[in-house]
Formats: C-alpha cells, sequence, structure tokens
C-alpha cells in the first residue's frame, strides 16, 4: 500500500493503532492509517472557488446566511 516506503511510529501508538483498526473493521492497520492521513490532509487543503461557492448556496439555501 506504501509503494515499498516506510515510516517508523511510536511501538505504543502502533499498537493502539492496531487495536482502533481491527476494532473499527479495518482490513489492516495501514488502510487506517492511510485513511487517517488522506483525511487529515484534506482538512488542511484550501477548497476550490467553485466548492466555496457551492458550499455558499447550500448555505443560503439552509438559511444560515443571507
Amino acid at each position: 500500500m506504501f509503494g515499498g516506503s516506510k515510516i517508523k511510529l511510536d511501538k505504543d501508538l502502533l499498537e493502539r493503532c492496531k487495536q482502533y483498526a481491527e476494532e473499527t473493521g479495518y482490513t489492516s492497520v495501514e488502510e487506517f492509517i492511510a485513511y487517517t492521513l488522506e483525511r487529515e490532509i484534506k482538512k488542511g487543503q484550501k477548497q476550490s472557488p467553485e466548492d466555496e461557492e457551492k458550499v455558499t448556496k447550500r448555505l443560503k439555501g439552509l438559511g444560515y446566511i443571507e
């Protein structure tokens, strides 16, 4: 999944990730970590002007903004 890249994690953190991934139905700890990183990256990325316009229209339609 990581294309041969290796990432070092604290042993305790890795064990907690493995346990959480298993408890929540991920097929592997790698899948959980990749999903989590993707989600965090998306949160940090700026939206395109088109996306911002869609959100604004949606909020107006719901009555949250005028």
